[in-house]
């Protein structure tokens, strides 16, 4: 999709040595994406307010842009080209929903230069960020814009529901027609702000199937990792306080179940990491938009920031989000280095279509079937949940409380207990007594299972409750730890009575 030309002899839009897309130079794109824009939006301030209907999904709008300029048009010095905006009404609303004013919208895409980014994916798409860090522009396959138009009736209600959600929120869908070519357009919102730097950049999907950044990559100056990098780099994951952590998993869960009810899978969290310390010990460097002077600003669109995005109070959120934070969410490594997280769901626009299903067949024949990316979505967000509630992310726990509770209250035993996992085992046989109870109170930061243990040995009676760490509070029943704890004793006397009354 994507080329570079050296001689001039790409299509009608190239010039030499300059980044193409569909034969149209990246240039000529940009300045036809805000002619096209620039016209669609300030005609639409013309239509009146009114609810969204459903034939309003569904509306395609068509103007044609000459170079000589018309009536309604300006004259550019670009080829012909045909402009359309699809469901135009329907975005107008999203972009309503998250405060976006139309002249606001008009003059980050329109007045102020579009900024080129670099593709680290497969896809071959190209990506343009407007440059008050705001809105991402994004060229799309044709199956992706048509998945997408399907999807607008059911992301209105998601959104309409919940609009604190990591997934992407889409503000505009648009094609560029020219010389029998189509470019097809999604505006939707930045993830990572350029006014910060990254530290570590990441694409995690959960899986482990060639999933590691490519020797090509890595050579780039913020190179994005993949799921086996961030284990590699990050073996003990990234720890948050209790609130901000249950708050976190609860939006991941509810847009994961969201993409499944929609049939979509293949989708990736995009996490980038700006370690404070580093940044203090590097004299306070900016990220790649600090370069004119000005001191960045937290962006403006509601709901925009990691912090407004995960479920939880908005005055909360609205607190932490500051011109310190930029919107990033407080996290620790098991180092204690302070960081400011960003991060969201991309990539949705793949469903688990009949290619899809052969694809994950064929992987599955030469490959673990359950390792590889492609996979039916019901399997694909468990997969995806499990890992960044367990490998990823964490919730920083508090020793003292685990320390000292088993003094304060003896009757409890210290547990941590899994969502995903957690085990009870009872077998009882014949023979001598010995009780041995094993109260853990040191507590791990990683996810080697906790145990407390009651054993019977020699004997036949050996009780073993067992739970790993986990993120989830659950709440524990202390009553049976109790009953079980007097049963051990009951089973001791009882025996000890056997054996003196046979010595008698």
């Amino acid at each position: 999709m994507s080329t570079t030309t050296e001689n001039g002899m790409g299509g009608p839009w190239s010039t030499s040595r300059e980044k193409t897309y569909k034969k149209t130079t990246s240039s000529a794109l940009k300045g036809a994406i805000q002619l096209g824009i620039g016209y669609t939006v300030g005609n639409l301030t013309s239509k009146p307010d009114r609810d969204v209907l459903m034939q309003d999904f569904y509306v395609v709008e068509s103007v044609f842009l000459p170079s000589e300029g018309s009536n309604l048009t300006p004259a550019h010095h670009y080829p012909d080209f045909r402009f359309k905006t699809y469901a135009p009404l329907a975005f107008r609303y999203f972009r309503d929903l998250f405060g976006i004013k139309p002249d606001d919208y008009l003059y980050s895409l329109v007045n102020e230069p579009l900024i080129e980014l670099t593709n680290p994916g497969a896809s071959g798409s190209l990506f343009y960020l407007t440059s008050d860090d705001e809105f991402i522009i994004k060229t799309v396959q044709h199956k992706e814009a048509k998945f997408l138009q399907r999807l607008l009736p059911g992301y209105y209600m998601n959104l309409n529901q919940n609009p604190r959600t990591l997934l992407p929120k889409f503000y505009g869908l648009y094609c560029i027609q020219s010389g029998g070519i189509n470019i097809r357009l999604v505006v939707m919102n930045n993830v990572l702000p350029r006014s910060v730097k990254m530290h570590y950049k990441y694409d995690l999907k959960g899986s482990t199937y060639k999933r590691r950044a490519s020797r090509k990559e890595r050579e780039k100056a913020c190179p994005t990792y993949k799921d086996l990098d961030f284990q590699d780099m990050h073996e003990e994951g990234l720890y948050f306080d209790a609130e901000t952590y249950n708050n976190l998993m609860k939006t991941l869960q509810r847009d994961c179940r969201v993409l499944e009810s929609f049939k979509i899978m293949d989708y990736s969290l995009l996490l980038g990491v700006h370690v404070l310390d580093q940044n203090q010990r590097d004299g306070g460097e900016q990220g790649q938009a600090g370069g004119d002077g000005r001191r960045p600003v937290a962006q403006r669109v509601l709901y925009s920031t990691a912090m407004e995005s995960i479920q939880g109070d908005g005055k909360a959120a609205e607190a932490l989000t500051t011109d310190d934070t930029m919107g990033g969410i407080p996290a620790k490594t098991h180092r204690e280095e302070k960081l400011l997280i960003f991060l969201g769901i991309i990539d949705i626009l793949q469903s688990y279509r009949f290619i899809k299903k052969l694809e994950h067949s064929w992987k599955a024949l030469v490959y673990d079937g359950d390792s590889v990316s492609v996979h039916r979505p019901g399997f694909y967000a468990s997969r995806f949940l499990k890992f960044m509630s367990t490998r990823v992310f964490r919730k920083t726990q508090r020793k003292s409380a685990a320390v000292f509770g088993s003094y304060l209250r003896p009757d409890l035993v210290p547990a941590n207990p899994s969502f995903y996992e957690g085990s009870s085992m009872g077998t009882i046989s014949t023979s001598s007594i010995f009780v041995n109870v094993d109260n853990q109170t040191e507590e791990r930061y990683d996810d080697v299972a906790s145990s407390s243990t009651f054993t019977l040995e020699d004997s036949a009676i050996c009780l073993t409750s067992e739970q790993s760490t986990m993120d989830v509070d659950i709440d524990r029943d202390d009553g049976s730890v109790l009953d079980v704890y007097l049963v051990g004793c009951f089973f001791i006397c009882y025996f000890r009575s056997l054996s003196h009354w046979g010595q008698s």
